[in-house]
């Protein structure tokens, strides 16, 4: 039974963009979180969503919601704006981490307990209202790997720097090649192994076709933060009780976001087997002889050295905290 949420004489009306289609997991949640947002304002506040990149692409999202002309909310990807939001990078340093609701629950304690996160999106000019995560980080490959040693002294392609560092270090060349068809293309040809990439954007581009060989794991958790952000300026305007009803929608996606992100993974993992897709399940092991073998530690380390030394205030208390976050995480999970 669809809820009828009445519409009040001069309600506002917020404008949204979003690069992606509507249909996957995390647009399906940004989706109901706007539902939600009009039955909690009582119908003061409407959302003029908008998708697949019709106001703004993926890499213009954060100015575009900046600048507040376009759009007042955008969904915005801090990777890539590293420039800007430094310390949001810290995230996907960490190859593995929790998943479900305690991939949420960590995100939301990090953003209550890391005060330094908030404020580098409000010194960038924009305000989270929802923070979501993508699926977990997949390895296509077009030959069977035995296990993730196989990587060594193949080609392979990330986007991630990070991801970069950590494929290096396990013995692969990063090739940089656009994201899109030519990814595939490559992949057909032979020019490069395997892509390693979140699994629903491998799905996206047909990867699983020419690499039919996927090593997955949930605890490979993608780290990659995509933001639903308010222009700062339209935040502030807002009567404070339209702000407290935007933030009540938030707890209640929040709430139900675990476990559909566990069903979608579940449901794109079946997909990929029915498309002929040999998927096979890292296990607890082969994820932390990974993290280790890759040496992410140190990987970290110098990343933190090198921001200190172009005076990027707060980059090593914020790393700590979100190092010890995740390390608390997976002590709970054992």
């Amino acid at each position: 039974m669809m809820l009828c949420v009445p519409m009040f004489v001069g309600a506002q009306t917020l404008t949204f963009t979003d690069h992606e289609p509507m249909g996957n997991m995390r647009t399906q949640v940004t989706r109901q979180f706007f539902r939600l947002v009009e039955q909690e304002s009582k119908g003061r506040i409407r959302i003029d969503h908008h998708w697949n990149g019709e106001l703004s692409s993926s890499y213009d999202a954060y100015e575009t919601v900046r600048e507040g002309t376009k759009a007042d909310m955008a969904t915005v990807v801090p990777e890539y704006d590293s420039q800007r939001m430094p310390l949001h990078q810290l995230f996907k340093s960490f190859l593995a981490g929790p998943s479900g609701e305690a991939q949420v629950a960590l995100i939301r304690k990090a953003y209550k307990t890391i005060p330094e996160l908030t404020e580098e999106l409000h010194h960038a000019g924009i305000h989270p209202v929802l923070v979501a995560t993508g699926y977990p980080v997949g390895f296509y490959s077009r030959e069977p790997m035995a296990d993730l040693s196989a990587l060594k002294e193949q080609t392979w392609r990330t986007a991630s720097f990070w991801h970069i560092s950590y494929l290096e270090n396990a013995g692969a060349t990063n090739k940089r090649i656009p994201w899109g068809e030519q990814v595939s293309d490559s992949l057909r040809s032979g020019a490069i192994d395997g892509i390693m990439v979140n699994i629903d954007s491998g799905w996206d581009i047909g990867a699983h076709r020419a690499a039919p060989h996927l090593l997955v794991s949930q605890e490979l958790w993608l780290g990659h933060i995509y933001l639903v952000a308010m222009n700062l300026d339209r935040w502030n305007a807002l009567p404070p009780k339209d702000k407290r009803a935007i933030e009540r929608a938030a707890s209640k996606t929040y709430k139900a976001m675990g476990k559909t992100m566990d069903e979608s993974y579940e449901q794109m993992l079946q997909q990929l087997s029915n498309e002929g897709c040999t998927v096979r399940r890292l296990t607890h092991e082969e994820v932390s002889d990974f993290v280790t073998n890759v040496r992410q530690s140190e990987v970290q380390e110098r990343w933190v050295k090198k921001k200190e030394s172009e005076g990027t205030a707060d980059v090593r208390r914020v790393f700590e905290k979100l190092r010890s976050l995740v390390q608390h995480s997976a002590k709970r999970k054992q």
